[in-house]
């Protein structure tokens, strides 16, 4: 039995491809796709940033928001509750469940990342979701709720990542939280830290991204019309913020979050940045700031879908545009380029 997938051939070489449906093996469930999002990383993976580590090699199927339906069943995955038939929605980390940081719960830190006997993350090192079919390890899917749709099931994943963002950023109640970059993770990351109480949330950003923001309540700071550091620092009484939340992920965003900190603060980076990046490490030190890294997510999913569902982590509102699988080169431009002001661009194998 053939499916059709998007195959990468090597960077920025890919074709809607006929190949054979995956197998399920142990604990694992196939679904077929009905909803897959292009992430900011699908993007990078596809022109080839990340050589030898995201993909290991070719050929390659990328792909890991998505959600579907449980159309075939591994050995002993129905023990675990999962039936044919099933709503579901995947994340990407299949750890091994073994090292000492997934029985910590930082699965998304496995210590035997790498080893493709015990650990896979599916669109990144193994086979993913741009597909008419997918296989996934139980640990992996979450039954989707009835009253979301298959659309917004894809968005789950990163509402999981944007929740983790928040996490590792410690928002406390009443705090005063930056959020940089307007994009997908940044607006879901600030309804993210105002579900857990933070005081004021003011999105940092520019142009229609940073007009969406506003659109979706948040207090704005526009960076193209002035210095956004000191815009901070005057909205904050000159102290700075608790937490600023660097969903940018570029050397400027991460040096910039760092000069918005009050003292004692914490920034929180979930971009990847693909250079080297300088701080003033004497302010971090006399001032004892922190910077945490953000990979994925660690079990917030279980969490973020309920908040998805009551609303208080939108969704919804950041889908902008769906294509066919067949039409997935003009998506990914219309992603890249942002096109008609994309924001989440879906694809319906």
């Amino acid at each position: 039995m053939t499916m059709q997938a998007l195959v990468l051939t090597g960077p920025d070489a890919f074709s809607i491809t006929s190949v054979r449906v995956p197998k399920p093996g142990r604990n694992e469930v196939l679904c077929r796709v009905r909803a897959v999002a292009i992430c900011g990383t699908d993007a990078h993976l596809i022109r080839g940033d990340y050589p030898g580590f995201w993909p290991p090699g070719y050929p390659f199927i990328p792909g890991h928001e998505w959600s579907g339906e449980v159309v075939g069943l591994g050995d002993d995955v129905a023990s675990l509750g999962w039936a044919v038939g099933d709503r579901v929605a995947g994340t990407s980390h299949n750890a091994c469940g073994y090292c000492q940081k997934c029985v910590e719960g930082r699965y998304n830190l496995c210590e035997n990342y790498g080893n493709m006997a015990v650990h896979h993350q599916y669109g990144h090192n193994w086979q993913g979701a741009f597909a008419e079919f997918v296989v996934h390890g139980a640990k992996s899917v979450f039954h989707l709720p009835d009253t979301l749709t298959f659309t917004q099931g894809a968005l789950l994943d990163p509402a999981s990542i944007a929740l983790h963002t928040a996490n590792r950023g410690g928002v406390r109640p009443g705090d005063v939280v930056v959020v940089l970059g307007p994009g997908p993770i940044g607006l879901m990351a600030a309804d993210a830290a105002r579900a857990m109480g933070a005081g004021r949330v003011i999105v940092v950003g520019r142009g229609g991204r940073l007009t969406r923001a506003a659109a979706m309540g948040n207090l704005t700071i526009d960076e193209s019309k002035g210095d956004a550091v000191a815009a901070v620092r005057s909205a904050t009484g000159g102290l700075g913020a608790d937490v600023v939340l660097d969903c940018a992920g570029v050397a400027k965003s991460v040096r910039s979050a760092m000069a918005m900190l009050r003292k004692g603060g914490r920034a929180a980076v979930v971009g990847i940045p693909l250079g080297e990046v300088s701080l003033p490490l004497q302010d971090v030190v006399l001032y004892e700031k922190e910077l945490v890294g953000v990979r994925a997510s660690a079990g917030e999913m279980r969490h973020v879908i309920p908040l998805v569902v009551d609303g208080r982590i939108r969704v919804k509102e950041l889908h902008t545009h769906t294509f066919p699988l067949a039409e997935f080169a003009e998506a990914l431009v219309t992603f890249n380029e942002r096109r008609g002001d994309a924001m989440k661009v879906i694809v319906e194998p």
